[in-house]
């Protein structure tokens, strides 16, 4: 097997922040279907979906999820470094629960291009689509759509509740747009100045 002591180039993010069933999982979809290169769609719900955690034992109390839940995100931002450090391009849906999430991953990814995608959706409409769902805690929703925007910079911002494709479009033409500094560098900036 031959090996290569190239240094790839580093990959790119198109970073995407809504609250829960606000349509971040339709847009990444519509995304990687549309843009022009192959990125890679990534998520809390695909790990958590493909089993890396003790699930069973979570839900019987055995293990306290409150315990494990910190390094479980720390460890999943700190593995999209390294994704794009290897040369991968990634469609990557998260919620910033806080800002001190935010601004630990703005630092995280210091350096990397990183296009940070508002998804927002209308109250109502989230309340519906969590109960229309079922596989979410009733009330998250609630929660996040009245905290997780306030503190954000963005280089793009949708409407979740708009069709998928047209968004698609949209994040899609502002990402080849996209101007210096982008919303992480002055996220950055802004907790310097702090």
């Amino acid at each position: 097997m031959t090996t290569t002591n190239l240094q790839p180039k580093p990959g790119r993010i198109i970073l995407l922040n809504g609250a829960s069933s606000s349509g971040k999982s339709s847009l990444a979809r519509a995304l990687q279907g549309r843009i022009e290169t192959p990125f890679w769609h990534i998520s809390i719900d695909h790990l958590r979906d493909s089993g890396v955690l003790p699930t069973a034992r979570i839900k019987s109390g055995e293990f306290d999820w409150r315990m494990m839940r910190e390094a479980f995100f720390l460890g999943f931002e700190r593995s999209l470094l390294a994704y794009v450090e290897a040369g991968n391009d990634l469609i990557v849906e998260h919620i910033m629960e806080s800002e001190d999430w935010l601004l630990r991953l703005a630092h995280t990814l210091a350096g990397q291009d990183v296009f940070f995608v508002g998804v927002h959706c209308e109250l109502a409409e989230l309340e519906r689509r969590e109960l229309a769902r079922g596989d979410r805690r009733v009330g998250d929703a609630r929660r996040d759509y009245f905290r997780i925007h306030s503190y954000c910079l963005y280089d793009c911002e949708v409407d979740g509740a708009q069709d998928a494709e047209a968004n698609a479009d949209a994040v899609i033409a502002a990402w080849r747009d996209r101007v210096r500094p982008a919303a992480f560098e002055r996220l950055r900036e802004r907790r310097d100045r702090a």
